[in-house]
């Protein structure tokens, strides 16, 4: 059989109510737009919070313009349904009037991987909503390079080579290649840094194939403006010569922090959820991150398995319950708004511009009662 490419492609074309949801019409219309189509072999239409995700199997390799376009037609298509039920923010994450031979840069979030299929083949399809690329880093760091997650590391052969990371610089459109575990702590000084610096794509280094890869579309720098936060998708491939389904799933039992919830512009817990528990309504929120498991079979998706909906994820969510607790008593104060930089595509530059001319500069002050002989 030829390769098979696993294209995950996501966007908010409205929520219902709020940005809580997807409506069943929504996905309805997406199933409509995919079923038998030729260009797939499968698809399966999913969803985290208000967010759209549809998986998709085809031959026809990664950045295909036709793949693209399908989904791109799907998305407008589902965006008339939001339209007509009124839901909120219809057709918010489609940032163009056309399709112009590629969904990265409109808007769309987009993981592809293409694979030659193992005799078994598992993959996780993990699925963000009010958060940012970045999200991805700690999990994915965890899961390839740190042993107290991952023992396949130290015990299997066909993992102690290790894997290497291609790293996006996201503000100056560049990348870099670490290799682990050698690079670690220098690769560390970047993915702790998860607004600017996300993990792309993730390779074994005893064979050259992909292991992982997420998307790293920012929305509010293709806009110009806060347009919603990027609620990323990543694809991870598992077992034999990879990290097994359980060292994939097993970060996400810690709740770690991430940018986005409400407005985007605040720090919450990332809570492991099912898809049918992801609607986030406390403050629109907290983030939550969904995990489907597929069995590839000759290109079909045999599944999903929705894994967090396993009570041994229930720690996990009573933890990422007091978080938000804690960091919701800080109402608009840092640590729980984000940073200044973070802010720059809310509402905070135009309060600035507002009240310019009421900012006195000390120093300027201090220089002129010098110049007129008095106290500097």
């Amino acid at each position: 059989m030829a390769k098979v490419t696993l294209s995950v492609i996501k966007a908010d074309i409205g929520g219902f109510v709020g940005h809580s949801a997807v409506h069943p019409e929504v996905k309805e219309k997406a199933r409509a737009c995919l079923e038998k189509h030729p260009l797939l072999i499968d698809y399966y239409v999913a969803h985290v919070g208000d967010d759209l995700v549809l998986i998709m199997t085809h031959e026809h390799g990664r950045n295909k313009g036709e793949i693209h376009k399908l989904a791109w037609d799907t998305f407008v298509a589902c965006t008339e349904v939001a339209k007509k039920l009124k839901l909120y923010g219809a057709g918010q994450d489609l940032l163009a009037d056309a399709f112009s031979g590629n969904v990265k840069g409109l808007g769309p979030g987009v993981a592809e991987m293409e694979v030659e299929e193992r005799e078994s083949e598992p993959v996780v399809v993990l699925m963000a909503d009010k958060t940012e690329p970045g999200a991805w880093n700690l999990p994915l760091y965890k899961i390839f390079a740190d042993p107290f997650n991952t023992i396949g590391l130290i015990i299997d052969p066909k993992m102690h080579c290790g894997f290497a990371f291609e790293v996006r610089d996201l503000i100056e459109d560049k990348k870099i290649i670490f290799n682990a575990p050698e690079d670690l702590y220098d690769m560390l000084v970047f993915i702790g840094a998860p607004g600017r610096y996300a993990i792309k794509r993730v390779f074994h280094r005893g064979t050259g194939e992909i292991a992982a890869v997420s998307s790293t579309q920012r929305l509010n720098l293709m806009a110009g403006r806060y347009v919603g936060k990027d609620d990323p998708v990543c694809i991870v491939r598992c077992q034999n010569g990879y990290p097994s389904v359980g060292e994939v799933l097993e970060p996400f039992a810690f709740p770690h922090l991430v940018s986005g919830w409400m407005r985007g512009s605040h720090s919450g817990p990332l809570m492991p959820v099912s898809m049918d528990d992801a609607r986030p309504t406390r403050f629109d929120g907290p983030p939550r991150v969904v995990a489907l498991g597929f069995q590839l079979a000759d290109g079909k998706l045999i599944g999903p398995n929705d894994f967090f909906s396993d009570p041994a994820f229930d720690n996990a969510r009573r933890l990422a319950l007091e978080i938000a607790d804690y960091l919701r008593r800080l109402g608009p104060f840092e640590p729980h708004r984000l940073h200044l930089d973070e802010m720059e595509y809310t509402t905070m530059p135009q309060v600035m511009e507002k009240l310019r001319d009421r900012f006195i500069d000390l120093r300027l002050a201090k220089k002129a009662r010098a110049a007129a002989g008095g106290e500097a």
